[in-house]
């Protein structure tokens, strides 16, 4: 059963690319992740699979000439052949004037985002917990889904004298319940420790929601009040993150918060931020060039405070990074991994109840951008769609497509759930939000199902 490389280990595989750094600067980043992934189907399960697998990246600096280099031969010939690569590659490059240098020597906060655990479940005990899911589904009804264990462990050291290293885990549930005539459900939990998910509690759930959504009816396209359920947040929060907070977009102006700082850009009740040690996310307690986390308000009562910042974005605006760096090399610059939300004091039921007529929304699928600058997005409701008319769920409802500005959407936020949920969207990244009601939300398309 694959184990962390420990502290020692894991930084000594920098040793052979600092000896051939000819003094030059030299980075050297390992991750290592492994686990175990159950997929089922038709409410079976029909794959089953262990994976392991570390790469080492070295970015040496010469001159201000950068060059990168990737392996996975942990040998040290392997990581020596690495690092002169990178070596190589950065006597070719043009010189950068804006790389920072190096991430300097400093203390990491403590992070305690491991349970030793969750990465070692054996893929008997996944089934067990499948089974105990797809037991939750009525007579023709059957759950299709994912139960992934696992663990990454990161570790970054330097010619500066850097040296920094942690390990978390991870697991994670995601069902889609489906049957009888039309009706669908979802259901998806995460937590560092698979022993605080509820494998039979998310079956009933999606269960519920596919027992409630039979037969469909089509309604018309437009503008409608609209309570989203936490998944469909993080969707909005996700590609909000890609489009606006990070530090190089706002930099370069190509944010759709560009020179927005300090102006209210939402509902007053909306605040958001980033923060990776909070025990409430899954979370490295340094980002990829080794810069320990913070938190970081992004929106505070709806006003835009700032992004997130690595050593180059943070260079580019005169400030100082964040702590929100990506592996490299990355033309995205950095991103907001952890993201919350503030809770209200609203109740879904109060929610529905203070709906004329609208949708409640259990999650979107198929998103995309539309214009990055307005925060545009295009996507699908799936999973469970509902009518309210006169604060009452009256009926199940066809796909609906959406077109909406996801910063005008949240300016029309008018109540917020009082319980968050961590959900993802992206790969890297998870948020942890409540339910939200927003007053108007624009629907262009539907679909026959």
């Amino acid at each position: 059963m694959p184990e962390p490389l420990g502290r020692d280990a894991a930084l000594s595989l920098a040793e052979p690319a600092m000896e051939a750094s000819g003094g030059a600067g030299i980075e050297v980043l390992m991750i290592h992740g492994w686990g175990g992934l159950t997929r089922f189907a038709g409410s079976a399960i029909h794959q089953s699979t262990a994976q392991e697998e570390t790469t080492v990246r070295v970015r040496a600096v010469r001159d201000g000439r950068v060059g990168i280099s990737a392996t996975n031969d942990l040998r040290p010939a392997g990581i020596s052949a690495a690092a002169r690569s990178a070596l190589e590659m950065a006597e070719l490059a043009a010189p950068d004037p804006l790389f920072p240098g190096l991430a300097p020597a400093a203390e990491i906060p403590d992070a305690d985002g491991y349970d030793s655990a969750t990465p070692a479940i054996a893929p008997a005990t996944r089934a067990e917990a499948v089974a105990e899911l797809v037991g939750q589904c009525g007579p023709g009804f059957s759950a299709a889904g994912a139960f992934e264990t696992g663990a990454l462990e990161v570790a970054v050291a330097n010619t500066d004298g850097l040296a920094a290293h942690a390990v978390r885990s991870k697991a994670s549930i995601t069902a889609v319940v489906s049957g009888g005539e039309g009706g669908a459900g979802f259901a998806e939990r995460a937590a560092v420790r698979a022993g605080d998910l509820d494998a039979a509690e998310l079956g009933r759930g999606a269960f519920a929601k596919a027992r409630d959504s039979q037969r469909p009816r089509d309604v018309d396209v437009g503008d409608y009040e609209v309570v989203l359920e936490p998944a469909a947040v993080a969707t909005l929060l996700g590609f909000l993150s890609y489009l606006g907070l990070g530090g190089r977009g706002l930099a370069e102006g190509r944010s759709c918060f560009a020179d927005r700082e300090g102006e209210r850009v939402m509902s007053e009740l909306v605040s958001i931020w980033d923060d990776a040690l909070d025990p409430g996310t899954i979370g490295l307690p340094f980002d990829f060039e080794g810069t320990p986390k913070q938190r970081v308000d992004l929106v505070r009562e709806g006003v835009f405070v700032g992004g997130v910042h690595d050593r180059r974005s943070a260079r580019q605006t005169g400030g100082t990074s964040t702590g929100h760096a990506l592996p490299p090399p990355n033309p995205e610059g950095p991103l907001p991994l952890n993201l919350f939300m503030a809770t209200g004091e609203a109740t879904t039921d109060e929610m529905i109840a203070a709906t004329r007529r609208g949708l409640l929304i259990s999650r979107f699928h198929y998103s995309n951008v539309v214009h990055p600058k307005e925060a545009v997005i295009t996507g699908m409701t799936r999973d469970g769609t509902w009518l309210i008319e006169d604060g009452a769920v009256t009926s199940p409802i066809k796909n609906l497509r959406f077109t909406e500005s996801i910063i005008e959407a949240l300016d029309r936020v008018e109540m917020i759930g009082s319980e968050s949920v961590l959900a993802s969207e992206f790969f890297f990244e998870a948020s942890r939000v409540p339910a939200v009601r927003i007053g108007s939300f624009r629907f262009t398309g539907k679909s026959d199902h």
